[in-house]
């Protein structure tokens, strides 16, 4: 095509750059119609339209058989490239949709931190890897209110109360114990009644970092007969558990928190066995693709890690 234009037009359609490569590859049209499943006047003139755009010729036609010119010779080494590199693009663009991309603004407390959280959150790094999951460490009602207002997609919240807009996903639940003195008479053994602990002085954070925690804790204790003093916590992270360490309080914690407990402290279990729900909070509403995959992955997370089997009463 001698006309060539010496200025760049817009780029020409895919689906005509498949048909030339097609043809290409099988130095043939006919052969190529029966590939790509279409009419063989239909692709011809495909091609025909594809070297119009381009402004030059791609292929010499002869009755059985065609031949790449130079040009053509050039676009067939890097054509297919271009098309594996855009069908990947598309792919992954459509992941989006699907939910198997995108980013995720997640919220836990401290308490989370000890395992619950770094463990979701491995499980769905595996599952779902291409998820860009952004954590924030916060305090239960601001993780609460960021979840409300949008600042985060997702909480993880212990014992989370009913809220107007929001839903509690239950992802663990966690047995629970008593931290003890090693030298406490009670601590030597595998179980612990709440009853047998008598007139004792209760460790919690104060009722407004987490109600539904608060409420939940006093409620199993009552359960067993027991009115304890409540001790709050004066730090709102205090992983040498002072006040129990002191021998002044008792704190009933979950089994997470094994992994963090001063060698001076042992965690025994409650009996009867209990345990306290941990749950994904999110908006019930204006969620995107990769949130409903999370709480998709999280869900089959737990259900493999043995999180919900329910070997113990929740509360």
């Amino acid at each position: 095509m001698s006309d060539a234009t010496t200025s760049i037009g817009p780029v020409p359609e895919l689906r005509r750059l498949r048909y030339f490569v097609a043809v290409a590859t099988e130095r043939n049209f006919t052969r190529a119609a029966e590939r790509l499943h279409v009419a063989q006047p239909a692709l011809s003139r495909q091609v025909r339209l594809l070297e119009r755009e381009l402004g030059v010729e791609l292929l010499r036609r002869t009755t059985h058989e065609v031949a790449l010119t130079d040009a053509g010779r050039f676009l067939l080494e890097r054509a297919p490239g271009v098309l594996n590199a855009t069908d990947e693009l598309w792919r992954a663009v459509r992941g989006f949709a699907a939910g198997e991309r995108g980013s995720v603004v997640l919220g836990y407390g401290t308490s989370s931190g000890y395992e619950t959280a770094p463990r979701l959150l491995g499980a769905i790094a595996d599952e779902a890897p291409a998820l860009d999951i952004a954590t924030r460490v916060m305090a239960t009602k601001e993780i609460l209110d960021a979840v409300g207002d949008g600042a985060l997609d997702a909480g993880l919240v212990r014992c989370p109360r009913a809220q107007d807009g929001l839903e509690a996903h239950v992802i663990r639940r966690e047995r629970q114990g008593v931290l003890l003195r090693r030298d406490h008479p009670l601590a030597a053994g595998a179980f612990v009644p709440l009853a047998q602990l008598g007139d004792v002085a209760l460790l919690l954070h104060p009722r407004d970092a987490n109600p539904g925690h608060y409420d939940a804790v006093l409620a199993l204790c009552r359960a067993a007969g027991l009115e304890p003093r409540v001790l709050e916590r004066s730090a709102e992270l205090d992983l040498a558990q002072t006040p129990v360490v002191d021998g002044r309080a008792i704190a009933v914690v979950g089994e997470s928190s094994r992994t963090v407990i001063p060698s001076a402290l042992t965690w025994v279990a409650l009996s009867p066995p209990v345990a306290l729900e941990v749950a994904l909070v999110v908006r019930a509403h204006d969620r995107s693709p990769a949130l409903e995959r999370l709480l998709a992955v999280a869900r089959d997370a737990a259900a493999r890690l043995g999180w919900l089997d329910g070997h113990a009463g929740a509360l």
